[in-house]
């Protein structure tokens, strides 16, 4: 397949194949993340996209899953993605699932109906960014957006009939403000009811502006027992029946799974051990994005 820069997909897209529709993110400004920073946002051409494709199928027989990289291909016009997606399904027919990462802002930008028609051409599932549900945090870290506007994302997108995964970081708060963190990003999971809940965990690299405020001072990051106390406090206010909830990631120092709200007792018994010093948490050394 033809690559442009470094491409990243969520982890539950390892086996999917994947066609750059975008080139980057379309705000490309959040201080914790190092992502598509060697990359200016752009389209690429749509016959580029379409003759990835053709060239997938030629080079694989059998192509169940599709993920529409970079980190927005919802900011193309709904016109191109219908085109695109029936192409998937005229190219590839036993492709039975399609997916991509969505801006809040972009999601917005599409009416109701334009994301119905998306979903009734394959596109199933939408990965949206929470990062946290505390408004102080998303403006310190230059998210770009409020969390009323990303939890109206979200339930647009649930609305149209696609299924919703949404992430957030423990610790994006610091240690200043955990709690708010905590309790914010609980509420706006329970606004939004996710398919999909995932935590992922504050850790550092490639020199991002975040980064750069710790090692002057400015940040405080949050021990391992200080992502559990907030975890747990996160949990208890969850409310979000049906969720499957996963804190399993590489940079988390916990693995936690399970199905919201039926596990939550179970969940949170699992922090509080951890907090008691009974289950160790994982060493930094095996930490990763």
């Amino acid at each position: 397949m033809r690559y442009e820069g470094r491409v990243f997909r969520p982890p539950s897209e390892a086996y999917s194949l994947i066609v750059q529709v975008t080139i980057g993110c379309s705000h490309n400004g959040c201080t914790f993340c190092d992502m598509y920073k060697e990359k200016q946002f752009h389209l690429r051409k749509l016959e580029d996209v379409l003759e990835d494709f053709i060239l997938a199928r030629r080079a694989y027989s059998h192509i169940e899953r599709i993920f529409l990289a970079d980190g927005d291909a919802l900011m193309r016009r709904t016109e191109d993605l219908a085109i695109i997606l029936q192409h998937i399904r005229d190219t590839i027919p036993e492709c039975t699932r399609v997916t991509s990462y969505g801006s809040p802002k972009s999601i917005l930008t599409k009416t109701p109906e334009q994301l119905a028609l998306l979903r009734s051409l394959g596109l199933k599932m939408i990965y949206l960014g929470l990062e946290s549900g505390c408004d102080d945090v998303l403006t310190h870290v230059n998210k770009g957006v409020t969390v009323d506007e990303i939890v109206r994302a979200g339930q647009m997108v649930k609305d149209a009939g696609m299924k919703l995964s949404v992430t957030a970081i423990n610790g994006l708060g610091g240690t200043e403000l955990w709690r708010e963190h905590a309790l914010g990003t609980a509420d706006a999971f329970s606004r939004m009811k996710p398919d999909y809940i995932g935590l992922l965990t504050l850790m550092f690299e490639g020199g991002t502006p975040l980064q750069k405020e710790w090692e002057a001072g400015k940040f405080q990051l949050l021990t391992a027992p200080q992502v559990a106390q907030e975890t747990l406090l996160m949990l208890e206010h969850i409310d979000s029946e049906g969720s499957i909830f996963r804190s399993n990631h590489a940079s988390n120092y916990l693995s936690l799974k399970g199905t919201l709200n039926r596990d939550r007792d179970a969940l949170c018994n699992t922090l509080r051990r951890a907090l008691d010093g009974e289950l160790g948490y994982k060493s930094e050394y095996y930490r990763a994005l």
